[in-house]
This record gives C-alpha cells, sequence and structure tokens, in this order.
C-alpha cells in the first residue's frame, strides 16, 4: 500500500500521552511515529488513517500531507496547486472546501489563500474535463487544508473531515462543556484506563452534560470513539479502500467489553444538566454504566465503597472579582465534600487557579492547558480521608544557625504588618539580605480574593565565588524552614527563586511554565502576579509610591507608558481618570499581562486605551509608524539595565543609551508635562548633558517605600520637564 505522511493533531500539552496512545492503535500497523509540538508524525498507510479516526480517544484531526512548497506569493502558491493531479483525489463533480492557517509569512489573509487555493484546483479539473467540483462548507467530499509558515506552504488533506472530538453522542449539553479529546486526555492523565477500572471508582461531581462520565465509561468498556460517527473526511476521497476500513470498524466492534461494570459516579445541583447528561449517555450506549444523581456538592454522598477514587471536575468559570463569594465557597465545598472517600486523587481543570488553595488538599501535579480561548490550569490533588488527615504533623526543626534569622524575620514582621495595616498595603518586602550570610530578599503578597491567605516569595541573591556552594545551597535550605516557621505556612504558599544577574534574551525567559496567577489588590487597583514562572512577579514593589503618583497626577491627562512590563503603572493612570493610556513593551506576554491586568479592573480596550508591541529605541525614533504624536501630560520610563533581545534593532544599554533615550522620549512630551525617569542600575549616572537640556527632580528618596528603606539603593527616580523658555 501507498505510504502517506500523516500529522495528527491533538490538543496542547498532551503530546507524550497523545504518542503513546497512537503507538499502541497502530502496534499491527506498518507506521513510523514521531512526537511533535501540537501532534504526531506518522509514516504509515491507509489503514493508520482508519484506526486512528476510529479508536484515537486524544486526536483532533488527521491530515495526510500532499505537498511541501515555496508560498512567498499568490503566484507561487497557484502554481504549486495547480501543477498536482487532483484527479486522484477526487472527481469533477464531487464537492471540496478548503481552509488556511498561516504565521510570519508574506500572505497573510487566510479566506484569500483558501480562494487562490480553491481556484487552482477547479481551474485544472475545468481546463481537463471542462466540469469542475463545487465548494460545500458543511462536510464536503474532501476537505483541502492549508498550512503556511515562513513563506513555506503544506498542503493535506483533511481526512478526519470534522474534528474527532465529535463523537456524535452529545448532541445537548450544559454550559460550555470541554472538547470530548480534551476530556479524554485528562482522563487519561489522572490514570484512568481499562485495567483501573477494574479496582478504581470515578467520581464527577460537577458533570454539567456528562461528559467526563460519558468518556471514562467509553474507556472501560473499550468503547472506539469513532463508532457512532456517520461523517469522515476519507469516504469519497478516491483512495478510500472500503474492504480494510470495514476490517477496522468490525475489529473495534469485536474489542468492546460488554461485561465491564465499572462504578461511574457523576452529580450536579441542576436537574435540567442531569437530563442532559443522561441523554447523552444512552446515545454513547453507557446510560447503565453510570451513577446520575441530581445533588449539590456542598451535601455530596457518594456511594459507600472503599475502591480509591479517580475525581475528575471542571468546575464553573467566573469573573475572578466575582470568585469571593461564589467560587470560592464552592471550590471549598468540593474539597471538603470528597474527604469522605477513603482514598484517591483529583483532578480538576480552573481558570481560577488562585482559589485552588481553598480545596484544602495536597496539590501532587499541575499543567498549564487551554480550555478554548481561556488559559486554565489543570492540577492534581491527593485525597485524604479525615481519619489520615488527624494525623499531627511533625514539626520543623530550627537549628542554632538559623535562629538568628527566625528572629530578625519576627522582628521585621511585627513592626512591617502594622505600617502595611495602616497604610491598607498588602504586598510589601519583609527582608532583604539584613543578614550577610542569609543573602535573600522576602516579598508577602496577599490574596485579594481570600485575604486570610498570603504567598511568600524569596529570592536568594546569586551567591559570590568565595562562598562554597554545598554551604550556599544549605544556607537557603535553612531559610526555606524559617520562613515556613516564622510564618506556619505550607510549601505550596512559598515560591523561591535565585536571583543573579540577567543579561541578554535571559531576562525574558521563563524559569518554569505553571501558569498561574494569583489576584492582588494595590491602592485601588487590582494586579495578577505570578509566583513561580518568571524572577520577578510582574509587580516591583519597590515602585508602589511612583504608581500612586501617577495615579493621583494622571486626571484628565495621558499617559505614555514605555517598557510598560504588565501595565501597572498603566492600571494605575486609568483608574486615577487618565483621558488616554498607551501601553507599549516588546514583549507579546507581557503585553498579554497586561490586557490582563487592565481588564480585571474593567478597564476595557478602547480609544482611550491602546497597547503597541514595539522595540521603544525604534519607536522613538520613529514615533509616526505607530501613530503616535507629541503632547503626552505623562510619560513613564522605566528601562531594563540591559538588553539585547534578537527582537530590538540595536542592544540596549542603560548607562549608555539613557541619554538618547529620554532626549527622544521628552520629544513626544507636552510642554508642561512629566517624564517619570526610572532606573535600577546600580551606581548609574544620569548624564550631565540631560541637566543641561531639561528640567530634572531627583526624587529617588521620596519614592522609596517604608519596606524598601534598609536598601534605599533598589531604585532612583527622577521628574523631568522641559526648561521654561
Amino acid at each position: 500500500m501507498t505510504e502517506l505522511k500523516l500529522f495528527v493533531t491533538g490538543h496542547k500539552g498532551f503530546e507524550t500521552l497523545h504518542f503513546h496512545e497512537l503507538r499502541d492503535i497502530l502496534q499491527n500497523c506498518e507506521a513510523k511515529l514521531s512526537k511533535q509540538y501540537g501532534g504526531v508524525e506518522i509514516l504509515g498507510t491507509v489503514e493508520a488513517v482508519y484506526r486512528i479516526c476510529m479508536q484515537s480517544r486524544l486526536s483532533n484531526r488527521v491530515f495526510c500531507e500532499l505537498a511541501e512548497f515555496d508560498a512567498s506569493d499568490e503566484e507561487k502558491l497557484y502554481k504549486a496547486v495547480y501543477q498536482l493531479d487532483w484527479s486522484q483525489h477526487l472527481g469533477s463533480r464531487n464537492s471540496l472546501a478548503v481552509s488556511a492557517t498561516l504565521s510570519r509569512s508574506n500572505l497573510d489573509h487566510s479566506h484569500y489563500v483558501s480562494l487562490k487555493v480553491k481556484d487552482a484546483i477547479v481551474d485544472q479539473f475545468r481546463d481537463r474535463v471542462n466540469s469542475r467540483p463545487v465548494i460545500e462548507k458543511q462536510q464536503p467530499d474532501l476537505h483541502i487544508h492549508i498550512n503556511i509558515h515562513r513563506n513555506r506552504a503544506k498542503l493535506s488533506l483533511d481526512l478526519s473531515g470534522e474534528s474527532l472530538h465529535r463523537r456524535g453522542y452529545r448532541t445537548e449539553h450544559a454550559g460550555a462543556p470541554l472538547k470530548e479529546h480534551l476530556a479524554a486526555s485528562m482522563i487519561k492523565q489522572a490514570g484512568w484506563d481499562a485495567e483501573s477500572a477494574k479496582n478504581h471508582r470515578f467520581v464527577d461531581p460537577m458533570c454539567g452534560s456528562g461528559t467526563f462520565a460519558i468518556e471514562a465509561a467509553m474507556i472501560a468498556a473499550n468503547i472506539p470513539p469513532g463508532l457512532d460517527r456517520s461523517y469522515f473526511g476519507f469516504s469519497k476521497w478516491l483512495q478510500h479502500d472500503l474492504n480494510i476500513w470495514q476490517a477496522c470498524v468490525d475489529e473495534a466492534e469485536v474489542q468492546i467489553d460488554a461485561s465491564a461494570s465499572p462504578l461511574i459516579e457523576a452529580c450536579d445541583y441542576d436537574a435540567a444538566a442531569i437530563k442532559i447528561a443522561r441523554a447523552n449517555a444512552a446515545r454513547a450506549g453507557v446510560e447503565d454504566m453510570i451513577c446520575f444523581s441530581h445533588q449539590d456538592v456542598n451535601d455530596l454522598t457518594l456511594v459507600k465503597d472503599d475502591r480509591p477514587a479517580i475525581a475528575l471536575c471542571n468546575p464553573p468559570y467566573e469573573k475572578r472579582l466575582q470568585s469571593e463569594q461564589g467560587l470560592a465557597s464552592l471550590y471549598s465545598a468540593l474539597g471538603s465534600s470528597l474527604k469522605q472517600l477513603k482514598s484517591g486523587r483529583l483532578f480538576m481543570i480552573s481558570a481560577n487557579p488562585d482559589l485552588l488553595h481553598r480545596l484544602r488538599l495536597q496539590r501532587s501535579f499541575k499543567k498549564a492547558v487551554k480550555n478554548g480561548p481561556l488559559d486554565c490550569l489543570f492540577a492534581g490533588f491527593d485525597i485524604e480521608s479525615k481519619t489520615e488527615r488527624q494525623v499531627t504533623k511533625p514539626e520543623k526543626q530550627i537549628s542554632a544557625t538559623s535562629q538568628p534569622l527566625l528572629n530578625r524575620l519576627q522582628k521585621n514582621v511585627r513592626h512591617l504588618q502594622r505600617w502595611a495595616k495602616r497604610n491598607e498595603v498588602s504586598c510589601y518586602r519583609i527582608y532583604d539580605a539584613d543578614l550577610p550570610e542569609f543573602a535573600f530578599a522576602l516579598d508577602v503578597y496577599q490574596s485579594e480574593i481570600t485575604p486570610s491567605l498570603r504567598w511568600y516569595h524569596l529570592q536568594e541573591y546569586q551567591a559570590p565565588k568565595t562562598i562554597d556552594p554545598d554551604v550556599a545551597t544549605q544556607r537557603i535550605e535553612l531559610a526555606k524552614t524559617a520562613v515556613l516557621q516564622a510564618f506556619d505556612i505550607d510549601d505550596s504558599q512559598l515560591f523561591c527563586k535565585t536571583r543573579q544577574r540577567q543579561r541578554g534574551s535571559k531576562q525574558y525567559q521563563k524559569l518554569d511554565k505553571q501558569g498561574e496567577l494569583f489576584q492582588v489588590r494595590e491602592g485601588q487597583a487590582s494586579f495578577l502576579v505570578n509566583l513561580s514562572d518568571y524572577l520577578d512577579s510582574g509587580l516591583f514593589l519597590d515602585h508602589r509610591i511612583t504608581r500612586q503618583r501617577v495615579n493621583q497626577m494622571a486626571s484628565g491627562k495621558s499617559l505614555l507608558n514605555l517598557f510598560c512590563y504588565t501595565g501597572s503603572v498603566g492600571v494605575q493612570a486609568a483608574l486615577g481618570g487618565a483621558s488616554l493610556v498607551v501601553n507599549v513593551d516588546m514583549s507579546a506576554s507581557y503585553l498579554k499581562w497586561a490586557r490582563e491586568n487592565h481588564a480585571i479592573n474593567q478597564l476595557d480596550e478602547d480609544d482611550r486605551l491602546r497597547f503597541i508591541r514595539a522595540d521603544i529605541v525604534e519607536l522613538l525614533g520613529r514615533p509616526q509608524r505607530h501613530d503616535l504624536e507629541a503632547g503626552f501630560d505623562i510619560i513613564f520610563l522605566d528601562p531594563p539595565s540591559f538588553s539585547n533581545s534578537a527582537k530590538m534593532v540595536q542592544n540596549l544599554d542603560i548607562q549608555r543609551d539613557h541619554e538618547s533615550l529620554v532626549s527622544n522620549a521628552m520629544r513626544l512630551l507636552d510642554k508642561q508635562g512629566v517624564m517619570l525617569f526610572s532606573t535600577n542600575r546600580r551606581g548609574f549616572k544620569l548624564a550631565e548633558n540631560l541637566n543641561s537640556m531639561f528640567d530634572i527632580k531627583d526624587i529617588s528618596r521620596d519614592t522609596i517605600p517604608e519596606d524598601f528603606k534598609r536598601r534605599p539603593g533598589i531604585h532612583k527616580c527622577w521628574e523631568i520637564r522641559h526648561s521654561a523658555p
């Protein structure tokens, strides 16, 4: 049989599970598999296509590559498509549809590219047989897909026809359900399969339309997910082999375990949702395998059984500011209710990861995933019975070496807690290398949603080369123990990093990929901080007073926020009544974060709020390219000390380049306006030429908060104005 080059897509983040599933499905086929980002590449026959479409639970689409070519312009695109022999794939009276995805290419309009591909195919048939296929968007005889990345095109047939997550059983749904292949990926990650179903129980306490429970039942009974689908993309393909397909169908039907009797419970507080879930389960043929019940998670009563549980749920998603009274109590109730189980694990997908602590369960696993457009966290937790939880935890022992550190932490916090309460400060620095042998900074962040919860961010300063690495490691471990005991917290509330000199592209790189954003408060503003993935949290606490200055002076004025980072200054300006806020940064990730910070403060992107992704050095040289005009009332300029990012036209050294940076930015400042220029570069000296060009006032001392006065050199800050004529 002809060897085909296939690419099978799955849900991003589950590539390893997907690879192993396809390897098992194709173990009796001649196929070569390799894991890729977003899917699995396969060299195999048409039998591989059939087996995947019939048996794969984790796959989304099956693409069969026809050609790869240069598509840097429309003429090359048309010619390459026209040269293929389309009569091998469809007839002149068949229907077709064309879709396109484009990235970083000269051709940047997907609908136009789709039309050019369609034109080339149709023109070939018209030229050869004076007849042409028709266009059909819904269930065409052949679905053609083109992907163009950096002007290289891959032209493929979509042999799945439509997404394989559409099993056919879910004709009704309650709310916003998960796609079936994502649900199946999460179930596999949780450890539920046909074998574990024999000695475990499955629980979904918030089942909605029943997707988790139905997929779990189909897995337990080995019911192929493609069995009830009425449409596949290969059905009218001219290379379709009906005999091989029928053999794959027959084999899949024989492997169904009709004797499977797993314990699967699905509950929901909404009676209408339970009705929908039952109907979906009946269409899937698994209604008798699932115990459906109408009950609230607060009063959850589960079947008495000693088998360990695998619990999965997809709780409701709400806006963050609505979470405290609604979702927070729901998460607490869920964690409490599941403790009636003897043992097991809970897995859940959440768009509100800052509420996961409310479960009061020990987290053992987490993975950042997308659910449609939403950034979510898929997390796993160990479920302990109430009896098990009554066991007293041994106290952490404090050594004589770390006792001075514990004393200093307790002394600092007594003073700073009183100051913070008086001034309504909820995020502040507690310790900053006060003792030479313990060189680290410790910040505390109070949850806005759950004020009783605090997270601690410990940043270790890189030890000098004269310090033995083993000694340095021992000290930081002692410091961790002291922090945990001083504030009576567990490990999940402490985030530790090593702060060292970051140069070049490293200063923009993630340290981790946990994706957790916690919501905190500063004045009248809410901010999202990430304590795990980056060296900094996303909120520079030493600039608290500076941001408040911007807030107080912003009413009716325009702000240009250069090197905006996560947009905190822009948020404070907008909340202060600014008439225009323009946030500029080179990083797409930080701009996305900035947009989220504005969104949680109900600041929607409109005519008075803009976000620009740009190299600031290049932007200040040619502001008209970015539709920026002179006349800003306030400019905030807080550049990095150094950057040689590949995205920049030239590298940036703030000591060397600040004179030109400030001078160019001042061209955009109104004659009566003010620029706030700040840097945390140690040993920084302001260029003398700037003092002769502008009216400059050093406000560094006035912008250092109480919690940073032990380290007054944390930053320098100036007000810069145009000199009076």
